[in-house]
């Protein structure tokens, strides 16, 4: 290069020797001289530091939640059979309609029980005449055994008579109630407010033959139970924080739940726990949950796959970021950070629940950090970075 620039001076000599040279000799010459300036000016000069997004982590109240998953089931489901023989005289509601306590859905053949019945109360109201004239007679009879007008006897006589007239009562007065029973079952009833499912049998039919006949299901759906199973590390952590909190066995049963169907968007219905079973089951180590959900609209229907949550405690200062802000490696889950001198670092961290769409950040995260949380694949570890602050709310709002 000093050889070129060396040469970059020219003499008057030398003018006049290149006047007089070949054309190629003066292109040749021409050229080495503009190809020598330009590699003189030319220098290296470093790239700017990459540009990323940072954004402190986001610091907020939060309620962590034990989220299991489970199914509805009926609270009351109950077979309606008859329990008189006869033939089925009629049908009094619609096949999955919904029905109020004590509605008449089927009735049996009342006639030939309403007789009984009837037979029954006559034979009562004998039985208390019989008894009555019994008594007459045992009074009279008491007087004259005590003016010794009449043997002991026939006392005794007249206080037997008393006692089987009283017992015939008794027998009649129960057979009544029998037959006050019978003529009862011909007409079946709702049991309680529900829905009920298609008849079985038909109008005309013999029914309750040898055995009961099933007639049909009813079935509440408001309000509806949503049982699901909790693993033995989460019954301790709920246990432990009971006692952190000097909450009591009942206590625990009246805990809020949430509760979701799959084609739902968090955890519209409502509802608290109402069993907790006394035993962890051996065979799959989870204890068996049951919540009460009320449910007017019958959303809820019994056999449903729900997701359950239940609210167990809360942190007043949690730190959040988002979870596109998380990176995982064969050591576990790590974030990005930019220190004072613009380095970017990557700190290992343990990471919680989502909570309204951010992660949970346990450890390994300070409040006046800066996380990366976009441009990830210019952020290297141990390289310099133009950190951005990220503009507005980066967080999504919450959910209402």
């Amino acid at each position: 290069m000093r050889h070129a620039r060396a040469s970059a001076h020219f003499s008057q000599s030398d003018f006049v020797r290149l006047r007089n040279a070949p054309l190629v000799r003066i292109a040749f010459v021409v050229a080495a001289f503009v190809s020598l300036s330009a590699c003189e000016q030319n220098s290296f000069v470093a790239p700017p530091p990459p540009k990323v997004e940072v954004a402190p982590p986001v610091q907020r109240a939060i309620t962590r939640y034990l989220d299991a998953t489970g199914n509805t089931a009926p609270i009351k489901t109950v077979d309606l059979v008859a329990r008189v023989q006869g033939f089925l005289q009629s049908i009094n509601y619609q096949d999955g309609s919904p029905v109020k306590e004590g509605t008449t859905l089927f009735t049996i053949e009342p006639e030939t029980y309403k007789l009984k019945l009837e037979q029954a109360q006559a034979a009562e109201v004998g039985s208390q005449a019989t008894l009555k004239q019994a008594e007459s007679d045992f009074k009279r009879q008491t007087d004259l055994v005590q003016r010794q007008a009449v043997s002991q006897s026939t006392l005794d006589s007249s206080t037997s008579a008393r006692d089987n007239a009283q017992a015939s009562l008794q027998q009649a007065q129960v057979n009544t109630k029998i037959a006050a029973v019978n003529y009862g079952y011909t007409n079946v009833a709702a049991p309680f407010d529900g829905i009920v499912s298609n008849h079985l049998v038909s109008v005309g039919e013999l029914v309750g033959v040898a055995s009961p006949t099933q007639l049909a299901t009813i079935v509440q759906l408001d309000p509806i139970y949503v049982n699901f199973n909790v693993n033995e590390q989460d019954v301790q952590r709920v246990r432990d924080e009971a006692r952190r909190r000097g909450l009591t066995f009942n206590d625990l049963r009246q805990l809020p739940i949430e509760v979701g169907l799959q084609t739902e968007t968090g955890y519209p219905h409502k509802g608290k726990l109402d069993y907790l079973s006394p035993t962890v089951s051996q065979s799959t180590g989870t204890l068996a949950v049951r919540g009460l959900v009320p449910n007017p609209d019958r959303v809820l229907l019994p056999g449903f796959y729900v997701r359950v949550r239940v609210p167990i405690d809360k942190q007043d200062n949690a730190l959040l970021v988002p979870d596109v802000a998380i990176g995982s490696d064969q050591a576990g889950r790590y974030v990005l950070v930019v220190n004072a001198e613009n380095v970017v670092e990557q700190r290992k961290v343990t990471t919680g629940p989502l909570d309204e769409g951010l992660r949970v950040i346990e450890s390994g995260l300070k409040a006046d950090d800066r996380v990366v949380t976009a441009g990830l694949l210019r952020a290297i570890p141990g390289q310099k970075v133009d950190p951005q602050m990220q503009k507005g709310d980066a967080t999504p709002a919450p959910a209402k």
